[in-house]
């Protein structure tokens, strides 16, 4: 009787603190709604100048995203959920160009394959001077991009400067549907080894990868590099797929955890495409997201080794919630893990600025950082790492400039834009005249100098001399992709991808999967020596970069 009537007293204890805590909470919630109100009226009424109500509530809104201190987490405006939405689904509505803005001038940079522009003979390089009746000049880059972006179907004028043509060049385009391809291209390199590379997890990205794959084994492959470097990550479903095309059924490939529902696990559901073949996957800095999903579900169950640079760090999942006004919210709503339990995460911190930084930049491929983090068995029983980002099986860094040439990148910097320019300008004139072994003549280079100081980069001849292959890079990939495409400047290229060519020296020397990681055991500490000294800056997408 005592012990009941000990546990009633307790009870009648406790519920007052529960339900103060009940209502102070509610009160807080009044207080803080109150208190937003009140600045909002005093703004509106009282600001010395005139503000639109409504452009308060989203700059309130944005400063309320703001404040969670959550670089994945956006509001976005109509036109801003259009851009996602194109960009992550892979199709849109248009004519089929990449343009940029080179020096005011809106330029065709890409052409896409099976598109109304390269049906009606487009050029990279060509200029978009009119849409309709109205001149572009003074127009900015996202405003040409609005225009010429539309309802499938309808009809867009558009007229083009042509170097070397006099006169414009006019063009009625129907606007189509328009896919921006995952896998542009696939190839078959030496002794039997299959090179995809898939640059983002587009709603078609599972699709490609399959008739790739599909075609380089029906070709003869024994093997297989997936490059992931550079992939920015997209849909998550894709990343399951993608991952089912080399796991058996049955595996886990990741499981997801949130606060407002229970957690879930994600398995292989269908019977791999590849369920053998050696995989070596590549990863850079730029693989994130649904990329890393893909790396560390295969890296967990012993079926790719992963050769490169940590990846980015990015464990977590959004989920996009559509809001009044066309208006929508990419909210982040959950973690998502390895098979193994392994969050890769990476700490990220807010600056005054506004802008995301990492807490501990470039502090994963040390070893005295990896053994400072939680560490987890593969499948096999391989270790691999959590607390942040995918750490590769074997790190080997990018191939990087001389000092020499270093000097002269640090040189071109400033003028990145000129430089870029020039470049693509010379290119295209060279495009005709050159065949797929073409070598980049001494004479190429002469000239490139004399185009730099017409566009008014000051670089000293001597200087550029001594920076001679670094120049020659430069011409050569430029010229080998305007006039052959992606897969024959990939081919040319080979020779500077450090990377890559440790992958291929590694597939080389492995029949099996089990093979690839015991060789891949005896070199973990070892890389592929680099090509020049390793010092300085490194080369980043064919243009020079600051260091």
């Amino acid at each position: 009787m005592r012990r009941s009537s000990a546990a009633a007293a307790l009870g009648i204890a406790v519920l007052p603190l529960v339900a103060g805590g009940f209502l102070l909470q509610s009160r807080q919630t009044r207080d803080g709604a109150r208190l937003f109100d009140q600045v909002l009226g005093y703004v509106s009424d009282r600001f010395v100048d005139t503000v639109d109500t409504g452009a308060l509530y989203e700059k309130a809104a944005r400063g309320l995203v703001h404040e969670l201190h959550d670089p994945y987490t956006v509001l976005m405006s109509p036109k801003e959920l259009q851009s996602f939405q194109r960009t992550t689904g892979g199709r849109y509505g248009g004519v089929g160009m990449q343009i940029e803005d080179q020096q005011g001038l809106i330029t065709v940079s890409r052409v896409f394959p099976h598109t109304p522009a390269e049906d009606a003979g487009i050029l990279e390089g060509d200029k978009i001077i009119q849409i309709d009746t109205q001149s572009t000049r003074g127009w900015k880059l996202q405003q040409v991009s609005n225009t010429l972006i539309g309802t499938p179907g309808t009809k867009v004028n558009v007229k083009f400067g042509r170097p070397g043509v006099t006169e414009p060049i006019q063009v009625r385009f129907t606007r189509a549907v328009i896919h921006i391809p995952a896998v542009p291209y696939a190839l078959m390199l030496d002794n039997k080894v299959g090179y995809i590379p898939l640059q983002q997890f587009n709603e078609t990205a599972t699709e490609e990868v399959e008739r790739a794959l599909k075609r380089l084994t029906a070709e003869g492959a024994r093997s297989l590099v997936l490059d992931l470097r550079g992939n920015p990550g997209g849909y998550f479903d894709q990343s399951q797929t993608v991952s089912n095309l080399f796991l058996k059924s049955g595996l886990e490939i990741v499981s997801v955890r949130g606060r407002a529902a229970e957690p879930q696990t994600y398995v292989a559901k269908d019977n791999p495409v590849a369920p053998t073949i050696p995989v070596v996957i590549l990863t850079d800095g730029g693989t994130a997201s649904a990329s890393e999903i893909v790396a560390g579900a295969l890296q967990d169950h012993d079926r790719a080794l992963i050769v490169g640079t940590t990846s980015f760090g990015k464990g977590l999942v959004q989920s996009v919630f559509n809001l009044d006004g066309g208006y929508a919210i990419k909210l982040t709503t959950a973690k998502w893990f390895t098979p193994v339990g392994r969050s890769i995460q990476k700490e990220r911190k807010l600056l005054a600025s506004g802008e995301f930084v990492e807490v501990h930049p470039d502090s994963l491929e040390s070893d005295s950082a990896r053994k400072a983090r939680p560490t987890f068995k593969s499948d096999a029983g391989r270790m691999v790492y959590g607390g942040g980002a995918i750490t590769p099986d074997i790190v080997v860094k990018p191939d990087t400039l001389t000092t020499l040439e270093q000097t002269l990148a640090k040189a071109l910097a400033p003028k990145a834009q000129e430089t870029y320019v020039a470049l693509s300008a010379y290119a295209l004139e060279l495009k005709p005249s050159v065949t797929p072994s073409f070598t980049v003549k001494p004479e190429w280079r002469g000239e490139f100098y004399s185009r730099l100081r017409k566009a008014g980069v000051e670089i000293d001849r001597a200087q550029y001399d001594a920076g001679s292959e670094y120049i020659d890079r430069l011409l050569d990939r430029r010229v080998s992709r305007l006039a052959f495409g992606d897969s024959t400047a990939k081919r040319r290229e080979i020779a500077d991808d450090v990377q890559l060519r440790k992958a291929l020296d590694i597939l080389k020397r492995s029949p099996t999967q089990k093979d690839l990681f015991v060789i891949a055991a005896q070199t973990a500490t070892a890389s592929v020596a680099p090509r020049r000294p390793s010092q300085g800056a490194v080369v980043q997408g064919g243009v020079p970069a600051k260091p």
